[in-house]
């Protein structure tokens, strides 16, 4: 019975670290949302505000992905409930 719980906790430490890569397109779309916002504002300097709320907005939205990769592993850290079932 012991085996199987340890399979369960090892399977879900590989599962937590595959959802922790959810945190790859975040970042690289954040960062390609964020470069562009600055060449719009250098070109066209008196829409800043608009630029920086869309650019804000969008970056939100798009973190929501990370997040949840980060919630998935946190729960099979420390709140399995596959645990229970073996």
């Amino acid at each position: 019975m012991e085996d199987g719980r340890a399979l369960v906790l090892a399977c879900s430490a590989i599962g937590a670290g595959l959802a922790m890569i959810a945190g790859i397109g975040p970042g690289i779309g954040q960062g390609y949302a964020a470069g562009k916002g600055a060449e719009a504002v250098g070109r066209q300097p008196e829409a800043q505000s608009d630029v920086v709320r869309t650019m804000l907005l969008g970056a939100a939205v798009a973190e929501t992905t990370g997040i949840y990769g980060l919630i998935v592993a946190i729960i099979l850290l420390f709140a399995n409930p596959l645990v229970g079932q073996v």
